[in-house]
């Protein structure tokens, strides 16, 4: 039985292995610029990234300038509105030309289409560690005592004070 040819040689990014695929998906919709859809919220910026998601691009039978629709929930619209001069500047940038000539929002309900029950908003950030009782604080505060530089005393304190709570948790398994 004999090997299969190789393709080519060493690593190949994730990206470049996907990217026919990705942009046959984006094509399906309209997008000419699979960026957009991939790199929204550098595009549209964080604010409005949260707010709304790029649905379709629509091209016209003759001439050029195509309408980007967007998708929003509930009272997002009125707000995006306002925003839409800024906000199409921003898209024809990425396009590098002036590609997108009308933005249209288009309105859903929190519940019912399945794209309109997405959330929009971020991931919530992980939750902060836990203070260490005073005991540990002491003990922490001895070890790093010795430093000059009191940021990087301070520094040297928390990281101890952690290191000291994940030691003291039961049932903790070593690396």
């Amino acid at each position: 039985m004999s090997q299969p040819p190789r393709r080519s040689r060493g690593f190949r990014q994730a990206s470049s292995l996907l990217a026919s695929q990705i942009r046959r998906a984006a094509e399906g919709r309209g997008f000419a610029v699979a960026r957009l859809l991939t790199h929204w919220p550098e595009i549209a910026g964080p604010d409005i990234a949260a707010k709304a998601r790029p649905v379709k691009v629509s091209h016209p039978r003759s001439g050029f300038g195509a309408t980007l629709t967007l998708l929003t929930t509930g009272p997002y619209a009125p707000l995006l509105e306002m925003q839409l001069p800024v906000l199409r500047e921003r898209v024809n940038a990425c396009y590098g030309y002036n590609a997108i000539a009308r933005i249209t929002v288009t309105q859903t309900a929190v519940s019912g289409f399945a794209e309109g029950q997405a959330v929009f908003d971020a991931a919530p950030k992980p939750a902060a560690p836990a203070v260490p009782d005073a005991q540990i604080q002491q003990q922490a505060a001895r070890i790093a005592a010795d430093i000059d530089d009191p940021a990087l005393q301070a520094a040297i304190a928390r990281l101890a004070a952690l290191k000291l709570v994940r030691a003291a948790k039961p049932n903790r398994k070593a690396p």
